[in-house]
């Protein structure tokens, strides 16, 4: 059976709930709140890593992006950001200092290119997302 653990607090519910009622935690109506739980939190603009500020930066001129994918369309696949149609959502890379690839920091925003009043931040690759606050 494929898991997918959303965040500790997650696993130990996740666990009790598979024990009762079998797997069907994956697809039942505990998965959604659970994953609308981890996109619930919200995070100060004044406590994101600095390259997430200046990553907010370039969302809001337009640019320049460092990575090719920077500004794609996220299909939201996991649903975890509050539903929309499929375009709205924007993903963009957090560096990561001394990681070889793109790490797995990100930002996520919703709304028109440059709007960075609905943006969301993942430091763990989209398993959990807060909406940044000023």
């Amino acid at each position: 059976m494929a898991r997918k653990w959303l965040g500790d607090g997650v696993l130990i519910a996740a666990l009790t709930v598979g024990g009762l009622v079998g797997s069907s935690y994956q697809t039942g109506a505990f998965a959604r709140e659970a994953q609308q739980a981890q996109a619930g939190g919200t995070i100060a603009l004044a406590q994101l890593p600095p390259e997430a500020v200046r990553t907010l930066n370039s969302i809001a001129a337009g640019g320049p992006y460092p990575y090719e994918k920077d500004g794609v369309v996220f299909g939201n696949r996991e649903r975890l950001l509050p539903s929309h149609r499929r375009g709205y959502y924007h993903e963009y890379t957090v560096p990561t200092p001394h990681a070889r690839d793109r790490g797995a920091r990100r930002i996520v925003c919703g709304g028109p290119l440059r709007r960075t009043d609905n943006c969301y931040y993942s430091d763990d690759h989209y398993a959990s997302f807060n909406r940044i606050i000023d």
